[in-house]
């Protein structure tokens, strides 16, 4: 596959247990991570793709890493194509929230989705997927992410692998409703040099500025006086070593 870039838009909307929503404008890649974009070495600290930050950051490869976490799990890749939609090192800086994984069988057919969840307790954690012919999946919570929400409930998501549109949704799922839904939305441009230089001048240190508009909008639910739920100690899941 060729390399896509995604400017887009996220937002957060919390219904519970205050109203809160925030939107942020940033930009994603959508690549092929056995064969990441190679990009003129003036422009490579715009976007740099390291396995050290996905999985358990040991692996050689990203590909590696994603084998051994759906080999610990019983599912065999192969070579079957994989398509990854992440954020890239920016100047040596990267938070990736969500990155997902849209894995292949050798036939082109769709075998799984792996959605790579990161908090900013510097923790991961992967959610092995199978969604159905709407693209959606549901899978139970078992990871801190939000100080605002205990680890419980589900989440519902719906994942379709990009085009010419990039449309995310995931949404938690608890007894009483839905407290919130994250959405990722945007239109698919070339990922050339020039798109990269026009969106990184449009969004300067873009992972940094990801990073800390979540801690901000954390202060501020705090000071709304939103009860802090503890965190539980993070256990490493098996494959990601």
């Amino acid at each position: 596959m060729t390399a896509a870039l995604y400017p887009c838009t996220i937002t957060h909307i919390r219904t519970s247990p205050r109203r809160y929503a925030l939107r942020h404008r940033t930009y994603v890649w959508l690549i092929d991570p056995d064969r990441p974009p190679r990009l003129p070495r003036a422009l490579r600290p715009l976007a740099g793709f390291d396995a050290r930050d996905h999985f358990g950051g040991t692996a050689p490869t990203v590909r590696a890493g994603l084998t051994r976490f759906l080999r610990s799990r019983g599912v065999e890749l192969g070579d079957g194509a994989v398509t990854m939609l992440t954020q890239a090192r920016v100047f040596g800086h990267v938070f990736n929230p969500l990155t997902v994984y849209w894995c292949h069988r050798p036939d082109g057919t769709p075998l799984c989705v792996v959605a790579e969840v990161h908090n900013t307790y510097r923790e991961r954690h992967c959610y092995l997927l199978r969604p159905d012919a709407a693209d959606r999946a549901v899978t139970a919570k078992d990871f801190y992410v939000s100080p605002f929400f205990p680890v419980d409930g589900a989440y519902r998501m719906r994942l379709p692998e990009p085009g010419a549109a990039l449309n995310l949704t995931v949404r938690l799922e608890r007894e009483g409703g839905s407290p919130f839904t994250a959405t990722v939305r945007g239109v698919r441009r070339p990922g050339t040099p020039a798109q990269l230089l026009r969106l990184a001048l449009r969004h300067p240190l873009s992972t940094a500025v990801v990073s800390a508009a979540i801690r901000l909008h954390g202060v501020r639910l705090y000071l709304r006086r939103l009860p802090v739920q503890p965190r539980p100690r993070h256990h490493t899941q098996e494959g990601m070593q």
